[in-house]
């Protein structure tokens, strides 16, 4: 990876950083100012809180603040961040294990399953398994979670499966792309910090974003006053990882208060985050200001049947991807989801 003035300025901080109490600098997928890194923010203080003086500390930047988002992974390795916050579906170019593992499409209920799969049905496990084929002994996961039911964003009413034939509609990286190409769409592969000039512009029609409440927020919904919410799709989850190096250098009770406080956070923004979506609907429809969509069940159970195929295809395409699968059935068995 090559490394620019303003990346070698960024590891020169991380490491002054370091010089009394270990700080990790996290790079994470909110956008400052947005819901989800103001509550980011908010946890951070309980962290630094619970390690007390001579502990280890954490600061999250928000999305690109010093690599662009692909890049997270390197930087960890080469020492210019500590580690990563972001979607796990964003590596999916490296392995589709990624894909399956980061945002199986249409097949949890609610957000806590999907939580309750990474921490309880070796979902943890299985994402760091697939890191470590990728960069062997580099990275340690922390925890993954799922926190929202994301909203789809649209300048354009998406009433039912058959109206997205035709559209250009942004996606990260694995399965929803999949799942988005079945149903007749054009996605479009764009960080969620393009999506407002991209549909105000006109280069799409939608967007797989954030929760209702970030869009809100963040005033997607000023070009996009067709929400679809809840959403059709997509629980993505959200990741904590750490380089190998930095976590060995931490010690034990730091470690675990890394661990729950991560646990804590995100079941907590889970929370918060769905107050606040409902808050952020309520007050934008008073105001006329949106026109919010809320697909029957029939349309859904046809976009689950689209998204089952996208499954198995993606699992195909290696062995860790297709051990990935296996786990999210399993555990969905266990829970009743699948028979």
């Amino acid at each position: 990876m090559k490394i620019n003035i303003l990346l070698a300025g960024a590891a020169l901080a991380a490491a002054t950083s370091t010089a009394g109490a270990q700080t990790l600098q996290i790079q994470s997928s909110g956008n400052s100012g947005s819901f989800v890194h103001l509550f980011y923010q908010d946890w951070v203080e309980r962290y630094n809180t619970m390690t007390g003086e001579d502990g280890a500390k954490v600061e999250v930047l928000p999305f690109q603040a010093v690599v662009p988002y692909r890049e997270t992974l390197d930087a960890i390795t080469a020492g210019i961040l500590a580690g990563d916050m972001q979607a796990v579906s964003y590596f999916a170019g490296r392995d589709q294990a990624f894909s399956v593992i980061g945002d199986l499409i249409a097949g949890y209920d609610t957000p806590d399953q999907v939580s309750m799969f990474c921490q309880y049905g070796g979902g943890k496990e299985i994402l760091q398994e697939a890191y470590d084929s990728i960069m062997p002994d580099q990275l340690h996961v922390v925890g993954c979670a799922a926190f929202t039911r994301e909203a789809l964003v649209s300048a354009v009413e998406i009433n039912g499966v058959d109206d997205l034939k035709g559209l250009n509609i942004r996606a990260p990286e694995g399965l929803a792309t999949a799942v988005f190409e079945a149903a007749g769409a054009s996605p479009v592969p764009l960080p969620y910090s393009e999506v407002f000039g991209s549909l105000e512009q006109g280069v799409i029609d939608a967007a797989d974003a954030s929760s209702y409440a970030d869009n809100a927020s963040t005033g997607v919904h000023e070009v996009a006053t067709y929400p679809l919410y809840p959403g059709i799709h997509s629980m993505a989850v959200l990741q904590l990882v750490v380089g190998k190096s930095q976590w060995n250098r931490m010690s034990e009770p730091d470690q675990v208060a890394l661990e729950t406080w991560y646990t804590a956070m995100m079941t907590s923004m889970a929370r918060a985050s769905f107050i606040e979506d409902e808050r952020a609907k309520a007050e934008e429809e008073a105001a006329g200001t949106v026109t919010v969509i809320d697909w029957p069940q029939e349309e859904r159970d046809r976009l689950r049947e689209i998204a089952v195929g996208a499954w198995e295809a993606t699992a195909a395409e290696s062995e860790l991807a297709d051990k990935a699968l296996k786990t999210h059935r399993k555990f969905m068995k266990s829970i009743g989801l699948l028979e």
